[in-house]
């Protein structure tokens, strides 16, 4: 399984790159491993023991776990080990204030400074994400949301906003993979999604804003509910 995941993400050739790429990769599969929560929250890792079963040295790996501890997935306790951190339901709340209003800038920004080919890019995954939730395929719409985190931040140009998303958008991710096994609303999740790629695709702001701000209130009611479950 790990190593069908890895044949799908590109490696560089070069030296220096190469130990750079080797990072990103197992950022990447232990991002997915927790946000699927593959890990479970509460799970104490093993820098070591990661780095044998992800086929990586130590050096890539740990930089990986740096990575996700900027992003709250886990928590390095010097001298104790590494711990993936609890799902919080009024941390996700607070979360949702500050994302919220980032969303709505970078889809703003990349609907009207996109580039051709990004644009084209964004009306491909609107695609991709309704057909990903009629045939049930979870997991390919994951891969589709990550990249569309990614393509947004590349579209809005802004390492700022990008930066703080990033370490927002992890947390947000697993919370609704904890909770969607009770919420079987995919399709809605993924129309939500299409929207906002197919209004960046057709350079309109202002329906992107309008459909960023329906994402955060579906999010923002998906987490209330599950706070009363």
């Amino acid at each position: 399984m790990i190593a069908n995941r890895i044949s799908q993400l590109p490696m560089d050739d070069s030296t220096n790159t190469t130990k750079v790429s080797q990072a990103d990769l197992a950022y990447r599969l232990l991002e997915e491993k927790i946000v699927t929560m593959e890990i479970a929250p509460g799970a104490l890792l093993s820098e070591s023991e990661l780095a044998k079963q992800l086929g990586f040295g130590r050096t890539p790996v740990r930089e990986a776990l740096q990575r996700l501890a900027v992003e709250h997935l886990v928590e390095i306790m010097p001298r104790r080990g590494i711990r993936v951190t609890d799902i919080d339901i009024k941390q996700q709340l607070k979360l949702l204030e500050v994302r919220s209003i980032l969303e709505q800038l970078n889809v703003r920004v990349a609907a009207v400074h996109a580039e051709e080919a990004i644009r084209l890019r964004f009306f491909e995954i609107a695609k991709q994400m309704l057909e990903s939730a009629e045939v049930k395929d979870y997991y390919g719409f994951l891969r589709l949301d990550s990249e569309f985190n990614e393509l947004l931040a590349q579209a809005a140009d802004n390492e700022f906003s990008a930066t703080m998303l990033q370490q927002m958008h992890g947390l947000s991710r697993r919370f609704w993979h904890n909770y969607y096994r009770y919420e079987d609303d995919l399709p809605l999740v993924a129309e939500i999604h299409a929207a906002i790629a197919r209004a960046i695709a057709a350079g309109d702001p202002e329906a992107a804003v309008e459909a960023s701000q329906a994402h955060m209130d579906y999010i923002r009611m998906f987490t209330l509910a599950a706070l009363h479950k």
